[in-house]
């Protein structure tokens, strides 16, 4: 026997937060493919010099958006059919994945807001020394340096960084692109890096937001459809 009345209400309610579960979950899946593959971002994160490479930390938190995507989409399936069945067993599996994909996402946010500067400041590290570098005599490591600074400044649209001294000047002949002045007024490096990382990670925070919202209506239905559908059996 099938649950009736308030029950059932509660069977398709929730199986639209699964569908939409579901949907963010591809949303989510979309998002971090995007941000790996994004232009800005992969041709900053992908250059080396020597046997330094751009930090990888960004790219490993995108990998886990990937993961957590495709787990979601498959949790969002179970709970859909599980609700649509009237299974409890569907209904308990479903309850658990949630449970843990909130505590992950739990422990992913704390780290993230400790980290949040993290990828920024490592990012802004490696230009320094790309910038050092490429201020040395004339040899093959130099230019590989030069090139990876011109490959940030044509990125990010911009030339030089005021905390380094005197970048200005020595880098407007051979590394940008533009006049001295437009180099002046295109803007710091280091504030154009914070730019770029600091509206992914915001992108990335509310996302985690709004599907933890999500959760927590999915787990509290889930439940009273189990109960409902236990005791709908009884009679």
């Amino acid at each position: 026997m099938g649950v009736e009345g308030c029950t059932k209400c509660i069977k398709y309610m929730l199986f639209v937060f699964n569908f939409i579960f579901w949907l963010a979950g591809g949303v989510i899946l979309g998002v971090a493919l995007w941000l790996r593959h994004e232009p800005k971002t992969t041709g900053i994160l992908d250059l080396k010099f020597e046997d330094k490479v751009a930090p990888s930390t960004f790219f490993i938190g995108v990998y886990i958006l990937i993961a957590v995507g495709a787990v979601m989409m498959f949790v969002g399936f179970l709970g859909c059919y599980g609700a649509i069945q009237e299974s409890q067993c569907l209904l308990g599996t479903f309850f658990a994945c949630l449970v843990i994909l909130f505590a992950c996402e739990v422990a992913a946010g704390i780290w993230g807001f400790v980290n949040k500067d993290q990828v920024a400041s490592d990012v802004k590290l490696f230009y320094n020394e790309a910038y050092n570098k490429a201020m040395t005599a004339e040899t093959e490591q130099s230019k590989q340096a030069r090139t990876v600074l011109k490959t940030f400044h044509e990125t990010l649209e911009c030339c030089g960084t005021l905390s380094l001294r005197g970048t200005f000047v020595k880098l407007t002949p051979a590394m940008c692109s533009r006049g001295y002045t437009e180099n002046l007024l295109s803007g710091d490096c280091h504030e154009k890096i914070d730019e770029l990382f600091s509206v992914k990670i915001h992108l990335i925070g509310i996302a985690a937001i709004v599907v933890a919202v999500i959760m927590i209506f999915e787990m509290i239905f889930s439940m009273i459809l189990c109960c409902g559908i236990r005791n709908s059996s009884v009679y």
